[in-house]
């Protein structure tokens, strides 16, 4: 089935839509290629306004004539977004559990290492350096009188040691 050209007195197929009203894309008559042309030629959008809505109709094309808010609106999606995220709807950061969790990345052999120093795992490599030589005056043989038991000790606290270096990317 062929849809006619809705031009006055035109019985060739209307194929191509021209707009009826500016700002209803939905509403539209269907011409032939003849009379689109002249339709085109003839079709003027910005009739029937003055300078300044042509003026804002060119402005908000920017941004696809969609409402914008300023970062500072109360209405911004990161305000509501951030003010969501400091709620504590259900006590996790009330909770004890939380209290006691460790926000670190060490594994499992980094704390044991740090067990062994007697840090704390937010220790900084300058603490760590610093408790590393206290230890090894402390521990070693010749201050001891050669003691098998502080010999082991500093074998631990020097491998510890070695660990956290290689995991802290020390030289």
């Amino acid at each position: 089935m062929k849809i006619i050209c809705d031009w006055e007195n035109c019985n060739k197929e209307g194929s191509y839509r021209a707009p009826v009203e500016r700002d209803n894309s939905k509403n539209f008559k269907l011409l032939c290629l003849e009379h689109i042309k002249i339709f085109n030629k003839k079709w003027n959008y910005f009739s029937n306004m003055n300078d300044e809505e042509i003026e804002y109709f060119i402005k908000s094309d920017l941004t696809w004539h969609k409402p914008t808010k300023s970062f500072s609106s109360s209405e911004n999606f990161f305000n509501i977004l951030w003010n969501n995220a400091l709620e504590d709807k259900l006590n996790i950061f009330k909770s004890s559990n939380f209290k006691n969790f460790k926000k670190t990345k060490l594994s499992n052999t980094d704390r044991d290492a740090l067990d062994i120093m007697g840090l704390n795992y937010e220790a900084k490599w300058e603490e760590i350096q610093k408790k590393f030589k206290y230890l090894v005056k402390k521990y070693h043989p010749d201050k001891n009188l050669g003691s098998k038991k502080f010999e082991d000790n500093l074998k631990k606290i020097t491998l510890a040691y070695s660990q956290l270096k290689i995991s802290m990317g020390k030289k």
